[in-house]
């Protein structure tokens, strides 16, 4: 069915411009011939450093700024990067920028580009000095705890020049960042609405979770804590939709009682030790963070009549994306951790 593309400049209720139909017919043999055609055009690394500050500060004299360039420098240049291009990477508002679809497919790619050098500058560096290297990796909670630790302490033995990054953070957000180029790695899950295809996923199991509160809190000494026990009592939670909020929600749900309302709601790790110190309010973590803080005898676990069962995680990478060499080694030591048999 034939697609009157005339309209190239047709944009969608968000405003950013859209590709129309005309623009992908071809099949895979155009695709490539597009790709090779943008390779021989001409497009420079300060081309692909304003294209990346922009989508980072999203206005011309900012992004100008940050590269140490006037803005009608700025402006010229992405008038030249749009003319080897040959489509609009930005629409310019009264606000500032912001990437058309074009631009977001083109600086998505860019930015795994000068990440691979990057990664190459810091690995012959570190060659030149001696072993060594650089890996950035993110986690979920309890497995930074277990098993990334662990593997760092394995693999410095070899590699006593290595520097290791741990973001430890939920897994949309460390899923994003493996996109963006921004993580070698995570130990997450592959979250609900993400498109599971561009990652090499292998599952490592379920994260245990538990419920903290103060040693004196009033559930503390029960033998057994059903989940009516836990109604009307005060929280605090990740914020809404996190996956441990949410199995915790499941499991009140499964019983009948309605989900936590008396609710401080923080993502900080720190803050919800000092509200289930201080006041009644109790803290769900993962078992392996939770068992950090016991030895003191300031917090107890309140034993469940029903666990909270949390989703399965695993070792998430980027298909084709190939680990640096000092990544390879990180990510075999956690292989090695997670997956060796038992005894």
């Amino acid at each position: 069915m034939g697609m009157d593309t005339s309209d190239a400049d047709d944009e969608p209720s968000g405003g950013r411009l859209r590709p129309v139909a005309g623009t992908r017919q071809g099949g895979a043999g155009q695709r490539g011939s597009h790709g090779e055609r943008l390779l021989r055009t001409g497009l420079k690394l300060r081309h692909l450093n304003l294209l990346v500050a922009l989508d980072d500060h999203r206005k011309l004299h900012r992004a100008a700024m940050a590269l140490n360039l006037s803005q009608p420098a700025a402006s010229k240049m992405l008038g030249e990067i749009e003319k080897i291009v040959g489509v609009p990477l930005f629409e310019r508002l009264a606000r500032g920028v912001e990437p058309t679809w074009y631009g977001e497919a083109l600086i998505r790619r860019t930015r795994t580009v000068l990440a691979e050098l990057g990664q190459a500058g810091e690995e012959i560096a570190a060659l030149r000095a001696g072993e060594g290297g650089t890996v950035a990796v993110g986690s979920v909670m309890a497995p930074a705890v277990e098993t990334v630790v662990s593997a760092i302490q394995a693999v410095r033995r070899r590699l006593p020049q290595l520097q290791v990054s741990v973001d430890v953070e939920t897994s949309d957000v460390l899923a994003e960042r493996l996109l963006a180029s921004r993580l070698d790695f995570a130990i997450a899950r592959i979250p609900n609405g993400i498109d599971p295809e561009p990652f090499d996923y292998r599952e490592i199991g379920p994260e245990e979770a538990c419920l903290l509160v103060r040693a004196d809190h009033p559930l503390a000494s029960k033998e057994r804590v059903s989940a009516g026990d836990l109604h009307d009592q005060e929280w605090v939670l990740q914020p809404r939709g996190s996956l441990l909020r949410r199995s915790v929600e499941v499991m009140m749900r499964r019983h009948g009682v309605p989900p936590p309302t008396r609710v401080v709601v923080t993502g900080s790790i720190l803050m919800t030790l000092v509200m289930a110190a201080k006041t009644d309010a109790i803290a769900p973590l993962a078992i392996p963070v939770a068992e950090l803080f016991l030895s003191a005898g300031s917090f107890r676990l309140l034993r469940l009549e029903d666990p909270v069962a949390v989703e399965p995680y695993g070792l998430i990478k980027v298909k084709g994306r190939a680990l640096s060499p000092a990544a390879s080694v990180l990510y075999a030591a956690i292989e090695e951790e997670v997956f060796r048999p038992a005894g």
